[in-house]
């Protein structure tokens, strides 16, 4: 395969991670899956990790980008209580967005893949089998994401975001905890999972066909 060709397969592979991104986005239900009225898991974030493992940590960040960039559309125009801590164009009462909006919004998402597709191409050279290495990455961009957001809103919008959620400063630390412990820890679980059973037998299927750069 010639290098012009491996780039056009490398382009349609991302444009296609990238429309099911966007589906993701914009489908309810898809992208972000409601477990109860206040919790809803993450899912859109998988096929950032997928891409990560499949075409490495700077096409990851790119898709970490994209995510970040479907994020700050949703929040802007479906926005909830609390999606000023998502986009400086939303405004809930005397609060609203700013950069560091941007910051929490973007910065999390890329990390995503550079995480994970760094943790994939570290553990696969002594992971044969890119078993372990494939749960890592999926754990490891999962978990990044989770707790940058809520790090991130902690620092930049701790009282506002407890205002929104109706619920005492003082205690803001205690939920943000528990949402890492559930939200965070389920999701790396089923983005582990999918990414070991979608992305290694892909590896190995793109190699033979030499579709991987």
């Amino acid at each position: 395969m010639s290098n012009q060709t491996r780039s056009t397969v490398k382009l349609v592979q991302v444009s296609l991670l990238i429309a099911i991104m966007v589906v993701m986005a914009m489908v309810p239900f898809l992208g972000y899956i409601p477990l109860t009225p206040t919790i809803r898991a993450t899912t859109i974030h998988i096929p950032v990790i997928i891409g990560a493992i499949l075409l490495g940590p700077r096409v990851g960040a790119l898709l970490g980008f994209v995510f970040g960039l479907t994020s700050l559309i949703t929040n802007t125009i479906n926005g909830g209580v609390t999606a000023f801590v998502f986009t400086p164009f939303y405004q809930l009462g005397n609060t609203q967005g700013n950069f560091c909006s941007l910051i929490i919004c973007f910065v999390p998402r890329i990390l995503i893949g550079v995480v994970a597709g760094l943790l994939f191409q570290w553990i696969q050279k002594v992971d044969k089998t890119r078993i372990f290495a494939c749960i890592a990455a999926g754990i490891g961009g999962s978990l990044t994401n989770t707790i940058l957001v809520m790090g991130g809103i902690y620092l930049f919008f701790g009282k506002e975001y407890a205002a929104a959620k109706e619920i005492a400063f003082d205690t803001l630390l205690k939920v943000i905890g528990g949402v890492i412990a559930v939200n965070g820890v389920l999701e790396a679980i089923v983005a582990a999972a999918i990414a070991t059973l979608v992305a290694r037998p892909l590896i190995a299927v793109f190699r033979k066909k030499g579709m991987l750069l």
